[in-house]
């Protein structure tokens, strides 16, 4: 069986998950270890005038002036204008949001460090709060930093000359929209256990990370420690979506416990930190105005886009990476000839902002794809139609937008025609009207956009990053039995990347991935990687594997026909052996020759041997794009407000499928996700900076319940920059679903003149917008 690329298997991985072999850093078992549990801060901002250790516990409670020779997380960036937060592991002098560390207390057990950090008593005085942009950027506004002159992490302007399209345009759209804060919710949230060996002399770190050599880096320049005296492994990761691509403050402590102490200290993260401390996400504001023509031609569009970060910049990606991707994509998949944008990075009393999948993209595709379906209104045009005309046209493929996009190839045009075949769009009106007579209200929406996967060094330094990522490297080697070992320094935490690198050097090498042993995330073993986030996995590690195992099969072949005796351009490498004409040796019997039987070989053969190296980034290193239209057809009950999903279609493209069935999971994961966003999931605040969702009864996940049975379609237009033709995919599912559900509702509301602009659709919101139509078409008939 064929188990190279393009096999749809079974994932490698799922093995040991189904067995329950697998192992996380809660299952990591370790004598003398214990557990750490913080205490966080109640208030959202306020100083610290004092923290009291319990009497008798004071070797067991650790606050930042314990941590002296601990370094605060710094994100730094060379864009002009950025201003640096220095984020303490634990708070120094003030509290900037609740939950925020304050102390750390450690015991045998996780209960007894949280019965002792019960007992630890912290004395806050209370500061202004800022829980939204417009509060934060008021004038008067306490600064959240003190030395900054205001509370703006960065702004940054792009422009193009729009008067030529506000000169032309008969159609001029302005709306706002806003999208909800978020947590990521991983299944596994973070976790770190941290231990110092003296065999090795290191401080060896297991974390639920999906950058293990990024983390490696930051915890030695926090400790100030040289990077060899640190060792960062990644066991099973269950998750991580982002938000474990960015150094923790708990890593640090949990590390520096562990070399102070010198026992092992592990700290997990429960469902309640994770929803009220962790990271955040997706909070964006936009005020949008577009021209047109009479066809619904889009001409100009300008922009402001505030994103809500939190009180600090992760490392290594800053608090800008947001809002420079959220300006850089609005345009999305449209021919736009002029384009002027704003973006504003605020500050406020909430936890951090994380890259989390789609990073911003989620976001301006619902403002964009908004505006595309208020525009064909106004033109009394369908949508799909307006759609059809805007976006790039295949045969301008490759085609560089506005803002600089380089797209390599695709038919977004295409994509959103076999969309709608898929839904039949054809016929939905005629549905519409039958379930109207029934007094039910039917709408239908769509949803484009292009996903950049696989960002180059070019792209990340244009972000003023201080830590920017370069080659991807793997090693792949033919071991003494005939099986193949692969090591990236990429990790696997879902996406089915032991699967897929597995895949790409079983093309290669011709042995079935069964005998192919992929080893990911521990720095003592694996090759240099800056990680998996970016939906890089694929498009990097898969390229760096297949360079390696290109390099390999050739090395296998020159032995084997030394063997053979022949010349190695007469061999072939199939079904797992070297064959010239009728006569084959396996790989096997050329392992045992390079390993145990050295006199078989030739004298002038490559002392390099069987364990090849290689790096590897695409021939462009502006990123490839990735491209989909998703289309809902939903029924609205508008006593309830209450949202069904009635159908959804994904047409999609990303290259290569180097495993369809995997790709399938990661499609049908992030449109679910994406519903998340689109209905159902909010962080809430009260005007004190109080999170109201702590708990999963509060902040709501879609379940098999609230989702549909998702139909997909794929293309396959190959990249001529990446080997294989392999494009990213890990994030494009989650970008779409707010757009085309969100314009399907409004399709569904148009008869009684009610429109969203805001998610999730709650049905409060729902409601609200009916009552507003209601409202203002009173007015109007009272005129």
């Amino acid at each position: 069986m064929n188990t190279g690329i393009g096999a749809r298997i079974p994932r490698k991985e799922d093995s040991r998950h189904l067995r329950g072999a697998a192992q996380f850093v809660g299952d990591i078992k370790m004598h003398g270890s214990w557990e750490a549990a913080f205490v966080r801060s109640p208030l959202a901002h306020a100083r610290i005038r004092s923290i009291t250790k319990p009497a008798g516990a004071e070797g067991r409670v650790f606050t930042i002036d314990d941590l002296t020779d601990l370094l605060p997380i710094r994100a730094e960036s060379s864009l002009p204008s950025y201003k640096i937060s220095d984020h303490p592991a634990l708070a120094r002098n003030k509290v900037r949001f609740v939950g925020e560390c304050i102390a750390v207390c450690i015991a045998p057990t996780r209960a007894e460090a949280e019965d002792l950090a019960e007992a630890v008593t912290v004395d806050l005085e209370p500061l202004p709060v800022h829980v939204d942009v417009e509060s934060a950027l008021a004038p008067d506004a306490a600064r959240l930093h003190e030395e900054w002159s205001d509370n703006l992490f960065l702004s940054t302007t792009f422009d193009s000359d729009l008067s030529d399209a506000r000169a032309k345009a008969t159609v001029v759209i302005e709306r706002e929209y806003a999208t909800a804060r978020q947590c990521m919710v991983p299944m596994e949230g973070k976790g770190t256990l941290a231990f110092w060996d003296g065999k090795t002399e290191q401080l060896v770190v297991y974390t639920s990370t999906q950058v293990p050599h990024l983390i490696r880096t930051g915890i030695a320049q926090c400790l100030q420690l040289d990077q060899g005296d640190v060792r960062v492994i990644a066991p099973d990761v269950g998750g991580g979506f982002g938000y474990k691509c960015v150094l923790q403050p708990e890593e640090l402590v949990v590390s520096w416990l562990a070399r102070s102490t010198g026992r092992p200290i592990r700290w997990t993260e429960d469902r309640r930190e994770h929803l009220t401390a962790g990271a955040n996400t997706r909070e964006h504001k936009y005020k949008i105005t577009a021209y047109a023509d009479d066809t619904g031609r889009l001409l100009g569009l300008d922009a402001d886009i505030w994103v809500d970060i939190g009180a600090y910049s992760v490392w290594p990606f800053t608090a800008c990476l947001e809002a420079a991707q959220a300006g850089g994509n609005l345009p999305g998949p449209y021919d736009i000839g002029a384009y002027s944008c704003r973006t504003y990075s605020v500050a406020t009393n909430k936890p951090g902002f994380t890259p989390y999948r789609g990073v911003a993209r989620p976001g301006v595709c619902f403002a964009m794809e908004l505006t595309i379906d208020a525009i064909a209104r106004a033109v009394g045009r369908d949508p799909l139609e307006v759609r059809e005309i805007n976006l790039v046209q295949g045969s301008a493929m490759p085609y560089t937008n506005i803002t600089g996009k380089y797209y390599d190839t695709g038919d977004y045009p295409e994509a959103a025609r076999q969309a709608a075949a898929m839904i039949d769009a054809a016929g939905f009106r005629k549905r519409k009207e039958a379930a109207a007579r029934e007094g039910r209200y039917l709408g239908i929406g769509y949803s484009s956009f292009t996903e950049q996967s696989a960002h180059g060094t070019k792209v990340f330094a244009s972000w003023g990053l201080a830590l920017v990522p370069g080659y991807e490297q793997a090693m792949v080697k033919l071991a003494p039995t005939g099986s193949v070992e692969v090591r990236s320094g990429n990790h696997s935490f879902g996406q089915g990347l032991e699967t897929t690198l597995a895949q790409v050097a079983s093309e290669w090498l011709t042995v079935d991935i069964s005998q192919i042993k992929v080893t990911m995330g521990d720095t003592g073993t694996t090759p240099y990687s800056t990680g998996a986030y970016a939906s890089r996995g694929m498009v990097m590690a898969g390229g760096a594997v297949s360079k390696a195992a290109e390099e390999l099969s050739r090395r296998i072949r020159a032995i084997g026909s030394h063997l053979l005796q022949c010349k190695p351009e007469e061999t072939e490498l199939k079904e797992g052996a070297v064959f010239c004409g009728a006569a084959s040796v396996s790989l096997k019997r050329i392992a045992q020759a390079w390993y145990l039987r050295p006199d078989m070989l030739a004298d002038n053969v490559n002392t390099m041997g069987l364990e090849v190296t290689e790096g590897y980034k695409p021939d462009i290193d502006t990123g490839v794009f990735t491209y989909a239209t998703h289309a809902a057809v939903v029924e609205v009950d508008i006593a309830t407000g209450k949202v069904d999903i009635k159908d959804y279609v994904i047409f999609e493209d990303c290259g290569r499928r180097v495993n369809p069935l995997i790709l399938d999971g990661q499609s049908y994961g992030g449109a679910a996700q994406g519903i998340g966003t689109a209905l159902f999931e909010e962080v809430i605040y009260d005007a004190a900076g109080q999170p109201l969702t702590s708990t999963l009864a509060d902040y709501i996940l879609p379940g098999p319940a609230e989702l549909p049975s998702f139909r997909l379609g794929h293309s396959e237009t190959l990249s001529p920059h990446t080997r294989h033709g392999i494009k990213g995919v890990g994030e494009g599912a989650a970008i779409a679903p707010s757009g085309a559900i969100v314009n399907a509702i409004n399709d569904a509301l148009s008869p009684l003149g009610a429109e969203l602009t805001r998610i999730p659709a709650t049905p409060h919101r729902i409601l609200e917008a009916i009552f507003n139509a209601q409202d203002a078409s009173g007015m109007e008939a009272s005129k």
